[in-house]
């Protein structure tokens, strides 16, 4: 089986399971989105990738989506990890969402950027909710503040939040941190600063998508599902 037709079952695949998932939660499989995470692939399994039908693609480094949305245009590109400030100006205009703002610092920065751009930017606030010293991202107990302080940037348009479960625990792990930013996020939902919305929640990669499913989640970040049998 060549590249692009294994990519396309592979995808078809993972669209399943993410449709089961939703059913199984009494949710249609429509409402979640699929973010193919493309940081261990080239440019042109990408490309398979977006040819099959996934058009939102996510990298967690600046330099490799300034090169990947180069190659590949038309994709609604993410930014799924850590956005240092001195990349900003580069990758503003390269991205549909960025998923990891995760200080005040940053969204200062991206919100200064994007007015120059013109534009209001949607970004998801990043909550370290696991407690792993190794993540970025906003403290739970620290989230009604910044929400607040973020919601007022004129160059931001606030769309949800975003989390990783932790790397230890396995898939019990995974839920209780998925549930606990489900229910942090509805703990907000009545206060939420004009502007603001809290509607996404990013959560899930390839080894947990559907327990965050399960969970709540309204994009899955999912990469290496979406190649496995690639040489």
């Amino acid at each position: 089986m060549d590249v692009a037709a294994l990519v396309a079952q592979n995808l078809r695949e993972v669209c399943e399971r993410i449709a089961a998932a939703a059913m199984r939660s009494g949710r249609r499989p429509e409402e979640v989105t699929l973010v193919g995470v493309t940081k261990y692939v080239d440019h042109n399994v990408a490309q398979a990738l977006y040819d099959a039908g996934c058009h939102d693609l996510g990298e967690s480094r600046p330099q490799s989506l300034w090169s990947k949305a180069a190659a590949i245009p038309a994709a609604r590109w993410h930014l799924i990890g850590h956005l240092q400030r001195n990349k900003v100006r580069r990758t503003l205009p390269l991205v549909a969402l960025v998923q990891s703002l995760d200080s005040l610092a940053l969204a200062q920065a991206v919100s200064d950027e994007a007015e120059a751009l013109g534009r209001r930017l949607p970004v998801l606030l990043e909550v370290k909710i696991a407690g792993d010293p190794t993540k970025h991202g906003f403290a739970p107990t620290d989230l009604p503040a910044a929400l607040e302080k973020i919601a007022r940037l004129p160059g931001l348009e606030v769309r949800g939040l975003m989390t990783m479960a932790s790397l230890e625990g396995g898939g019990d792990a995974a839920r209780r941190d998925f549930a606990a930013l489900r229910e942090l996020r509805d703990e907000q939902l009545s206060c939420c600063p004009p502007g603001a919305s809290l509607a996404e929640l990013s959560m899930g990669m390839s080894g947990d998508f559907e327990i965050a499913v399960e969970e709540g989640a309204t994009m899955v970040r999912v990469g290496s599902a979406l190649f496995e049998g690639l040489a």
